[in-house]
């Protein structure tokens, strides 16, 4: 273990094996941090940090500060890091309220600098977030999924797995698994299919999640109707997924080329 002379540690966090801690850095007392992880400079851990192993948490980050939620009622709440991922400059990621108790990033993820994640955010694993973008409160984001830079998304939305999600983008609505997005206002704009073939997704795969949206988005078909069309094709993995997404979106989903 490694840390600075010039690092405030709280006697009670609890620090695991060969952890550095850069000078200035500030980690509170209810705080866990996992092995092999690297706390940068003036990085500030506040109370209900919880970094898993081999993280790294990079100069000017704050983690835990409390949510700016007019709600927040001092309930014990947490911010969690997985294990392997990185969190850049300036980011921002505030601790939960009594709704989900906490804000969570998944393994093996990287939140460029000026990511903000507003309270009850649940991020997956193996995401992407570029640089300065916002999430609102109880934003839930699948597996694997892109948001490039400067995207804000609304509160309580629901991005899918494998999803990409253009630059500057505002996110209003709902985005299925496994699409590309942009416009204004957002709309599919095709399958993510070079996402999914770096991903090990083989041409059987991304014909039938092509076929799927085609029906959804491109034929103009309401939402409702399109449904039924796919209820109606073969079944398979992928079909199953996309249908429990929509279904599971009472709000709505983005919007299809046509409309």
């Amino acid at each position: 273990m490694s840390i600075s002379k010039l690092a405030y540690v709280h006697p009670d966090a609890k620090l695991g094996k060969d952890v550095t801690v850069e000078p200035f850095a500030s980690i509170y007392g209810d705080v866990v941090v996992g092995d092999g992880s690297w706390i940068g400079p003036n990085a500030v851990l506040m109370d209900g940090a919880r970094i898993g192993s081999k993280c790294r948490i990079f100069p000017g980050a704050v983690i835990s500060a409390i949510p700016q939620d007019l709600k927040f009622a001092g309930e014990r709440t947490t911010a969690e890091v997985g294990d392997g991922s990185t969190i850049r400059e300036c980011v921002t990621i505030n601790r939960g309220t009594a709704d989900r108790m906490k804000t969570a990033v998944g393994s093996n993820c990287l939140l460029m600098a000026y990511v903000h994640l507003a309270h009850d955010c649940i991020l997956g694993n193996n995401i992407v977030i570029a640089n300065s973008v916002n999430l609102a409160g109880h934003v839930t984001i699948d597996d694997w999924a892109i948001l490039e830079g400067n995207v804000a998304v609304q509160q309580f939305i629901h991005i899918g797995a494998h999803s990409f999600i253009a630059g500057a983008s505002l996110v209003r609505k709902n985005v299925p698994p496994f699409v590309k997005a942009a416009r204004e206002p957002l709309s599919y704009i095709g399958v993510n299919v070079v996402g999914l073939r770096r991903r090990g997704f083989d041409d059987e795969q991304v014909a039938r999640i092509e076929d799927i949206y085609r029906e959804i988005f491109v034929r103009n078909s309401n939402v409702e109707r399109a449904v039924q069309n796919v209820i109606a094709m073969p079944r398979s993995h992928e079909r199953g997924i996309i249908l429990d997404f929509i279904n599971n979106s009472p709000k709505g989903i983005m919007r299809g080329l046509a409309e």
